[in-house]
């Protein structure tokens, strides 16, 4: 059986010979490079929306491609190099995102602190820039009054993996508390004592799109995975629903949130030039030069019977 990617290529095949175009001809008017209008024909490689449409535009297909573009869950089928700058385009269409993380807060409500230092551990200089630029340029919507629907899950391992430093780590807290206030945005807390919540394994996003589509994604390392199959969102929902009413709601969640706030307080005792291992040794040698005080014991002296008479 054919798959959705092969269809598309073969679609986009039929209307490039109806037009009498060789692939180099199509390459130079998109333009692109020959190799890519022949592996999308072939089924075995992503083109990006925008190819679509000027496949549409070149060959007078009336906007078949682009639609069905929009509708190829391309990433579980072939090659998708460029499966983050879709996520991001999806992201910022969306009318709702329900979102489940693990280990790291999500993007959308990171603090400019919290990107730096998470992303310094890749890339550095100019790169390092662009990237907190554009991680950064993705909150404004969900951040806005009147913003699209955001309901976050945390699993508490996202508050409890260290970024950054004490500091980055506090701010984030309190970014949180700030976000977690406005009506467009819930944020809870899977909390990590509770054996009996049934987590997903993987960061996870049900979206839904202005036209109503809905789609499920989730990420693993390197890599996102896209599905709009009704059934899969519809068992993916289940499970997020059940996950949301086991966690602990927003309020409970705030409060764990500003505990972890205050603990993140600079307000230790500045180091010493000693270790701790000096500390100690001093303290003993300290005590024992103490006087040793002994305590006073009360001994009951039997007293002299009288004589009789």
């Amino acid at each position: 059986m054919a798959t959705n990617a092969v269809l598309f290529g073969e679609l986009l095949r039929h209307f490039r010979e109806g037009a009498l175009l060789t692939q180099e001809a199509l390459a130079s008017a998109i333009p692109c490079d020959r190799s890519l209008v022949a592996r999308v024909e072939a089924g075995t490689r992503v083109p990006q929306e925008a190819f679509a449409k000027k496949c549409d535009e070149v060959l007078g297909s009336g906007g078949v491609l682009v639609r069905l573009w929009g509708r190829v869950d391309w990433y579980a089928k072939v090659e998708h190099p460029d499966w983050v700058q879709r996520w991001m385009d999806m992201e910022a269409k969306a009318v709702s995102l329900s979102t489940y993380h693990v280990m790291v807060v999500p993007g959308l409500l990171q603090t400019p602190d919290y990107v730096r230092a998470l992303m310094s551990r890749r890339a550095s200089g100019d790169l390092l820039d662009q990237r907190v630029e554009a991680r950064l340029s993705r909150q404004p919507r969900y951040l806005s009054e009147g913003g699209p629907l955001l309901v976050v899950v945390m699993d508490e391992s996202c508050l409890r993996h260290s970024v950054g430093s004490p500091a980055v780590m506090r701010d984030q807290y309190a970014h949180l508390l700030r976000v977690g206030r406005l009506p467009n945005i819930r944020i809870q807390v899977a909390p990590s004592n509770r054996f009996d919540i049934q987590r997903p394994t993987r960061s996870t996003t049900l979206v839904v799109m202005p036209d109503g589509e809905r789609w499920f994604y989730s990420e693993s390392p390197g890599h996102g995975h896209f599905d709009n199959d009704p059934a899969v969102y519809i068992a993916q929902s289940q499970t997020y629903d059940v996950l949301r009413a086991d966690a602990l709601s927003a309020r409970e969640s705030a409060a764990l949130i500003g505990q972890l706030m205050e603990e993140s307080g600079d307000d230790e005792p500045a180091p010493t030039e000693h270790s701790n291992v000096d500390q100690e040794q001093l303290q003993r040698r300290a005590r024992r030069r103490l006087p040793r005080i002994r305590p006073r014991v009360h001994l009951r002296h039997p007293r002299p019977r009288q004589q009789e008479p």
